[in-house]
Order: C-alpha cells, then structure tokens, then sequence
C-alpha cells in the first residue's frame, strides 16, 4: 500500500465482512486519505459523482462484471488496484485495457494495478485545420552537431567500374526506337550522324598508304594500326568502298 501514499480519497470496495475494520486502518494508515467503504451488491454510480476518487480497491475480480464504472469514478490518473484474481493474467489483463484502463501491471501473481488516462472519459478537443503550416520551419534542423558523423560518403558507394566513362559509340541509339540504328525518315539526328561517320570513314580509307605494302592481302597480314583494319580484302591499287548495309549497325 506504500504506493498509494498521498491518495486523499479512497472507495474500498469489500465482498466479505471478515476483518473489514482492520483493513480499513491499514490503508488509511499506508496512505494518509480518506477512506470510503462500500459493498459491492449496494454500489451505485449514481452515490459518486463522476471523476470523485483518487483509488480505488477492489477485493477480487469476481465482483467486476465490467471494469468501466470504475473508470467512471476515478480522477484522471486515478489508480484501480485488485487485491486477488481468479481469472487468467492475460484474461484480467485484457478487460482492463477494453474497459478503458492503461499501464496495467500484476504483482507477484495476485494483485493488479492500473490507471486511468490523464483525460477525462469523453474529453474532447477542437481540431483546427485552417492554420497554415510553415514547411520550411518543419524541415529546420536546429543542432547541427554530430550530424555530419551519420552521413555516408558518396564516393564509397561507387567502384572503380562505376567510374569509368562509358563509350560514346554506345550512346547512339535513336530517339524513336531505341536501337542503334536508325529508322525510317529519322528525326532525332542519328541518321545524320550515321551517314557523317560513314563519309569520313570513306574519305579515310581512300585517302590511306600502305607502308607495308600487304594491307590488301587482308586484316591476317595487317598491323594494328593499319588504316584498312577491319575492312575486307582487294586487289592492289582497287579503291576500297564499302556497301552501305555494311556501314549501319545491325541492332
């Protein structure tokens, strides 16, 4: 009963007569309060006035065929408190929380203690919707301290093949399509640049001296920085041209 000490209004609930006046002292002994007593079959909501108590004991479970009109009678955060139960912890448990009650506990497998909300039962509050509201002072950070140590950095998310750059001839693919070669009556200037590749590249090879004097045998008798490298065979002194299907990409 220590913790109840400071309770100035007390309703005991009893069930059995056997010492009744011995219990009585003792909690107004533990608490310092006034003590109220009542038979549970004689209770009535309409002897107490709502919110009227600040504990309540009550002998056992059996006389509550629903916690609520206690609540009724408590203060807000006013404590109910059980001396014995009967029913299951979590059955006991359960119907308090339903009744309305919150941080309820038990106590060496006999007694319960719970409270009630620090509001009053039907309490409501106004809502106003028409206040704007300041987004830029909901996203302020005011303490700045220590953010800096949460943060990852960038760089270490990326890998040595995340930083290569990508090959331009990669990035040629049609606006329309999406394929590297152009369509039909092309807009998006793939076509144009398609056919610029294809006269330098004419233009290039027309233009090109052997040094060797083998680049027409083929790319098996070509060094690797031979201008006619990838190109098919021909005869020497024959002007190299290739077809046009040969110069567009397949995809």
């Amino acid at each position: 009963m220590e913790e109840f000490k400071g309770s100035e209004k007390i309703l005991y609930i009893w069930s059995q007569s056997t010492n009744l006046e011995e219990k009585v002292n003792q909690i107004t002994a533990c608490t310092g309060g006034t003590v109220q007593v009542e038979k549970f079959d004689r209770l009535s909501l309409a002897s107490y006035p709502s919110a009227c108590f600040d504990l309540i004991i009550l002998e056992n479970d059996q006389l509550a065929d629903g916690f609520d009109k206690f609540l009724y009678l408590l203060k807000p955060e006013g404590i109910l408190h059980l001396l014995s139960f009967v029913s299951s912890e979590n059955s006991i448990l359960q119907e308090l929380k339903l009744s309305g009650f919150i941080s309820s506990r038990v106590a060496n497998n006999t007694t319960v203690t719970c409270e009630k909300p620090k509001y009053e039962t039907g309490s409501a509050v106004k809502l106003s919707f028409a206040r704007s509201v300041n987004t830029a002072a909901v996203w302020k950070i005011d303490d700045y301290e220590g953010i800096d140590d949460d943060l990852i950095n960038e760089d270490d998310l990326l890998d040595e093949e995340d930083k290569k750059k990508p090959n331009p001839e990669t990035l040629k693919v049609c606006g329309t399509t999406g394929k590297r070669k152009a369509c039909k009556n092309c807009i998006c200037g793939l076509a144009d640049e398609l056919e610029a590749e294809r006269q330098k590249s004419h233009v290039k090879t027309q233009n090109a001296k052997s040094s060797c004097g083998n680049c027409y045998l083929g790319d098996a008798f070509r060094c690797s920085t031979c201008p006619y490298l990838g190109k098919p065979a021909f005869k020497p002194g024959e002007k190299v041209e290739l077809a046009d299907r040969l110069l567009n990409p397949d995809i």
